[in-house]
């Protein structure tokens, strides 16, 4: 018949602070699914091309979460370039607000032009020079104008002081006292700069972008990501008839001790500042968003691996010195287990569910008959 594609509209449960969505199930489909992030990917490239010698500064307010404007000539450019912003830190999930077009008609038009507070952790895109005057306060104005060249090359914005804003004339520029923790990547700036010369197709240039992008993301996510992992309690420390042993806490101060052995340097070439970077990163919402939702993650692979502990279990063994109580405290336990597996989707095994499921009705059919069937009328209510 064609092409089938399956779309996902973002809802609640795409928040970082929210429990992620009910995984699809890709099984018998040939050829194997592709998933892409949007609808429409976007060239990275184009949208950069005037910023490209400010790329990596860029990167770093998006990954701390800084409040940043982008104005922009048109709606589609101002769009464009939030989205891109926004998408520059793959694989890593931009947790903040982004708005790719912003007007004066807006609800949170007076929240986000009060001085009254700091600035909110969003991306705004914005065509209206008012704007530039409202948002002064701002503390990183990206203001973009049609795309000109000088000479063979796109003329990039330069780098300028908030002072320098003026309102409605202001001239391109990125208007910022942000001062970068990573030097410049002068090989991929000269790279980039290059292949426009001799006129590299747009969609290598794109692909070289978008790469290096991600292996900058990857290099400094890695550590955390190691560290992370280091947290989760053995799986020889998880036993069938005892409460899972805890997550380690995540000691900030640890994990920036681990990075003299296993830091970002060992992935990337850039200098830098890196654990200046992290600290600042640590307090962004980015930061929050990640962590969240990889404890989340943990907790349902400890979950997971209780449930596997419980259903290679001998539960007959266990039966044999426990009172009633016990038994109905079991048989209640393990039925919410189960209920709470399926509809988290935690990544346990069909055969582990039924086997658990199995212990369950080995333990009911020792009960007394009332008793059975009062469990089984809660079990029927849990399920629905």
């Amino acid at each position: 018949m064609g092409v089938v594609i399956q779309v996902k509209i973002p809802s609640q449960v795409d928040k970082p602070d929210s429990c992620p969505a009910k995984p699809l199930i890709w099984e018998n489909l040939l050829p194997a699914p592709v998933i892409l992030p949007s609808v429409a990917e976007l060239d990275l490239f184009r949208c950069f091309q005037s910023v490209l010698v400010h790329i990596q500064l860029l990167w770093e307010l998006v990954l701390l979460g800084e409040p940043l404007v982008v104005v922009a000539p048109s709606p589609a450019m101002s769009s464009e370039v939030v989205l891109a912003l926004a998408s520059c830190l793959a694989p890593l999930k931009y947790c903040c607000d982004f708005r790719p077009y912003f007007t004066i008609h807006d609800s949170e038009f007076r929240e986000y032009t009060t001085r009254r507070q700091g600035p909110p952790s969003v991306l705004l895109g914005v065509t209206n020079p008012f704007f530039i005057k409202v948002l002064q306060h701002w503390p990183h104005i990206l203001r973009l104008g049609e795309l000109r060249m000088a000479g063979d090359l796109p003329k990039q914005v330069k780098l300028k002081k908030p002072a320098k804003l003026k309102t409605l004339d202001t001239k391109t520029g990125l208007y910022t006292s942000y001062k970068a923790f990573l030097h410049k990547d002068k090989t991929l700036i000269k790279t980039l700069l290059k292949g426009i010369q001799k006129q590299r197709p747009s969609e290598a240039q794109n692909a070289l972008l978008r790469r290096q992008l991600l292996e900058l993301t990857q290099s400094f996510i890695i550590p955390l990501e190691h560290y992370m992992a280091s947290l989760m309690p053995l799986q020889r420390t998880i036993t069938p008839w005892k409460t899972p042993p805890r997550i380690r806490p995540f000691h900030q101060e640890d994990f920036l001790r681990s990075l003299e052995e296993a830091g970002p340097q060992l992935t990337c070439v850039l200098k830098g500042d890196w654990l200046a970077l992290y600290r600042r990163f640590f307090k962004s919402p980015n930061f929050d968003g990640w962590f969240r939702q990889r404890h989340r993650e943990m907790r349902h692979k400890l979950e997971a691996l209780h449930l596997e502990a419980i259903a290679e279990a001998d539960v007959g063994a266990w039966m044999m010195d426990k009172s009633e109580a016990e038994a109905v405290d079991l048989v209640l336990k393990l039925q919410e287990k189960l209920v709470q597996a399926r509809s988290r989707g935690l990544p346990a095994r069909e055969e582990t569910l039924q086997r658990v499921g199995q212990h369950v009705a080995l333990v009911a059919q020792s009960l007394p008959e009332d008793l059975r069937a009062i469990l089984c009328g809660q079990e029927t209510a849990s399920a629905s």
